[in-house]
């Protein structure tokens, strides 16, 4: 009986730590979206091009993209921060 008490167990923890990373996924996947609209509105692009630059910017700044997706949604992080790099003419 005590074996199947501490199988039991296991799986319960292992079934709440599941839990728990897919709502964490789902909530990083909602702040996500949500950036991607309040970008998109604020710097006048589509949506495609929003999600483009969040990913980007978070590349550049070796950050997790849902990090930079709550900053976005505060507003602690402008939409000019995420303009596309400007070219330069070459000569």
């Amino acid at each position: 009986m005590a074996t199947i008490a501490i199988l039991q167990f296991r799986a319960a923890v292992e079934a709440q730590r599941l839990n728990e990373q897919l709502n964490f996924a789902l909530n990083s996947r909602i702040l996500i979206e949500q950036a991607k609209g309040v970008l998109a509105e604020r710097a006048g692009i589509d949506i495609e091009q929003a999600f483009s630059r969040l990913r980007g910017y978070a590349r550049n700044h070796n950050l997790r993209l849902v990090d930079v997706a709550q900053q976005v949604i505060d507003r602690t992080l402008d939409a000019g921060s995420f303009d596309p790099p400007s070219s330069t003419p070459r000569r």
